[in-house]
């Protein structure tokens, strides 16, 4: 597997940047493929916990759910896709910059290909999600440093 990793500045505290990644149905707002995604539990992001993701590759739309296997607010976290053809391992590093105002957001992502998926992860979903995740990451960046982001 050859992860996908990308950082970029923002400039906001990474409290703040936590809490907004922290809830998934914030996604669609920032990620381009990212059609909706929603809690499947109550109660506050834990380890466990798990949301449902659906995403839009080409004309299709694949729904896939996410587990949170690591949280440590508000540095780190990693979420792992447990069914789907195309499962998405996910992790998320939040490092304070200069006074603590501003914080350095990092991605890496990679894919597990199941069924039809050991097809796509190759010719369609990493190569998408190359050209995608900058765009993703700077659009985060605008959201969170305009106030926009809710």
């Amino acid at each position: 597997m050859s992860r996908i990793e990308e950082s970029i500045d923002i400039a906001r505290p990474p409290e703040d940047v936590f809490a907004y990644l922290m809830d998934p149905g914030h996604m669609p707002e920032w990620q381009e493929s990212a059609v909706a995604a929603r809690r499947l539990d109550g109660g506050d992001l834990r380890v466990g916990s798990r949301f449902r993701v659906r995403r839009r590759f080409g004309r299709r739309e694949m729904p896939m759910t996410m587990e949170v296997t690591e949280l440590t607010p508000p540095r780190s976290w990693h979420f792992h896709g447990v069914d789907g053809p195309v499962r998405g391992d996910v992790q998320g590093t939040l490092e304070p910059l200069g006074d603590g105002s501003r914080s350095r957001l990092t991605l890496s992502l990679d894919f597990e290909g199941h069924g039809v998926g050991k097809a796509l992860v190759p010719l369609v979903v990493r190569p998408r999600v190359r050209k995608e995740m900058p765009r993703n990451e700077a659009h985060l960046k605008e959201l969170m440093e305009s106030g926009s982001a809710r």
